[in-house]
């Protein structure tokens, strides 16, 4: 299985989102084609109400600890509530542009 899909798979298992999506960023850093080692999440779960952000990104970190101790290097997360993801209109900024190595 790859990362992303075992990215996806924890994250389905481990918080039933309303939404998920898990998009390889990879491609934008300097490492090798068809790497997975940088990760952008944006995910809507109900488990997320009256929960403050960093508890939201330490719940998600938890899930994909092995993940993260493995080769993912790095971890966007977007973590919302229904009501704040329809505040939102769906939309996530994009992520910042790579700046190290050879991409910077």
């Amino acid at each position: 299985m790859q990362i992303q899909e075992l990215i996806e798979q924890k994250l389905l298992d481990g918080l039933s989102p309303v939404h998920l999506d898990v998009i390889n960023e990879s491609h934008m850093h300097s490492v090798p084609a068809n790497s997975e080692t940088h990760f952008k999440v944006i995910i809507v779960s109900e488990r997320f109400d009256g929960e403050s952000l960093i508890k939201r990104h330490r719940l998600v970190n938890g899930i994909l600890a092995d993940e993260l101790a493995g080769g993912v290097h790095a971890l966007g997360l977007h973590t919302m509530t229904a009501t704040e993801w329809e505040k939102k209109h769906g939309k996530v900024p994009d992520s910042p542009k790579c700046r190290g190595g050879s991409k910077g």
